[in-house]
């Protein structure tokens, strides 16, 4: 198969010029696919990508025309050709008028037919590019996020309404869906943005040190208080704090937080009373809070307290083709920052990130990206230069012998390699503790790749 592999619908009720048109297509290495009607043509379009439909004009109950409307107005990203043993002026400009690339009268050489199908094709690689750059400079516009699906475009109008307010948000999605680039978005947008914005990771401060972070000391609260210190809460005074991971916090410090929401007053630690602060809380998790309010280990009326608004981040397989403009987006930055020419991605390698699930989300496309203008001495990426067990997990098919833990397995190292080693990012995003993650690799007597 050739590098680029496209997609070639052929349409023709005459099963000897199917036959002819699809052998011919194939020798020059296009993956052709056939169909004897109009009606079983909208069936394989339904069902798989096409770049091109090459159709015939006369055909019973439906005929070529109105496929060509029916493509024209459900598949923007598809090109089509009518082929038809009636020629004339009439039908070539019906064709053409109704969006066709290319009219080819029959009978036609081989040489007509790869020109005409070379045209079509080259024609949609223009619109793509064209429209991929134009969406970037669109998506890019609104809070700095790349993306144009009505998924995040529902984020984009919550972020806005969510602005216009003073009300807690609680943003939930999964690790490495952006949800500190929400709440920066939020507080930027609101009246707050020329106060402070201040990010707490909660999963990352020591148990003992929860309290003195986020509400401080005064010197000689405890071994080692030295001076006085602001905490977290009276730093973010007047503007906004971001409490992400907060499903990470004890009930103690739960309790503590809560007081501050309804109180709207901190007590620092070794202090004698507390003091007024004015801060709006964002709050973020990749987990279930509900669910750990079932279980006992998340106050309800925290959860309540927090849950005013909520915003919701899609993953990024959810996102319909957000990824190939996230993909030019870090192309461009970090080959400027390296001072070389942009990656050109193969149409293979496209198909292939199509299709990967992306289980480190938008910071897996980040580390892809920046691992290939690194390693990669030329600009033009191919399947083979992905990461090996991306290109097993997208292309490998599917192995119905393996066993249960051979499955859970394999899942552990892509999630692994999409997070470079990182085994507290790994484990947030198998859902599980970082402990289970190391029993589990040991057991397999796995290496992660360098990282945490």
């Amino acid at each position: 198969m050739s590098e680029s592999k496209e997609t070639i619908l052929v349409v023709d009720d005459d099963p000897v010029a199917r036959k002819i048109v699809r052998r011919n297509l194939a020798t020059i290495e296009y993956q052709v696919l056939t169909a004897p009607s109009v009606a079983a043509a909208i069936q394989i379009l339904d069902a798989t990508p096409v770049d091109l439909v090459v159709t015939d004009l006369k055909m019973p109950k439906v005929g070529g025309i109105d496929l060509i409307r029916h493509v024209r107005a459900n598949f923007e990203d598809t090109a089509v050709i009518m082929i038809t043993g009636y020629a004339s002026i009439e039908t070539a400009v019906a064709a053409v008028k109704e969006g066709a690339e290319d009219y080819l009268p029959k009978p036609f050489t081989d040489e007509e037919l790869f020109a005409a199908v070379h045209k079509a094709l080259d024609q949609l690689h223009a619109r793509r590019a064209a429209r991929a750059d134009a969406a970037v400079e669109e998506a890019s516009a609104p809070f700095d996020f790349i993306g144009e699906s009505e998924a995040m475009r529902k984020v984009f109008r919550a972020i806005s309404k969510a602005a216009a307010t003073t009300a807690t948000v609680l943003i939930t999605g999964e690790s490495g869906t952006g949800k500190e680039l929400v709440a920066r978005a939020i507080h930027y947008s609101s009246k707050r943005a020329a106060a402070p914005f201040v990010p707490v990771n909660c999963a990352g401060i020591p148990d003992g040190l929860v309290e003195s972070e986020l509400f401080g000391h005064i010197k000689g609260a405890f071994t080692g208080a030295l001076v006085t210190r602001a905490g977290f809460f009276i730093t973010a005074n007047g503007g906004s704090i971001f409490l992400d991971e907060i499903g990470e916090l004890t009930l103690m410090t739960q309790a503590k937080l809560l007081r501050v929401l309804e109180d709207k007053q901190v007590q620092m630690v070794g202090a004698g009373s507390p003091q007024k602060v004015d801060v709006r809380v964002i709050a973020a998790t990749n987990k279930d809070l509900a669910g750990l309010v079932m279980k006992e280990v998340f106050r309800d009326d925290l959860f309540f307290r927090l849950n005013v608004v909520t915003i919701d981040l899609p993953p990024l397989r959810e996102r319909d083709d957000d990824v190939f403009l996230l993909l030019r987006y870090f192309t461009s930055k970090f080959a400027q920052q390296v001072d070389k020419p942009p990656l050109q991605f193969s149409d293979r390698v496209l198909q292939v990130l199509r299709g990967y699930r992306w289980p480190g989300n938008v910071r897996e496309v980040q580390n892809l990206v920046q691992r290939l203008v690194v390693l990669n001495e030329g600009s033009r990426i191919d399947v083979s230069d992905l990461p090996s067990l991306m290109r097993f997990s997208v292309q490998g098919g599917k192995d119905v012998e393996r066993t249960l833990a051979d499955a859970e397995i394999d899942h552990i190292r892509r999630v692994l390699a999409s997070v470079n080693g990182n085994k507290t990012r790994a484990a947030q995003i198998l859902a599980i503790s970082r402990k289970t993650l190391r029993d589990k690799l040991q057991r397999a007597d796995i290496e992660p790749p360098p990282g945490e």
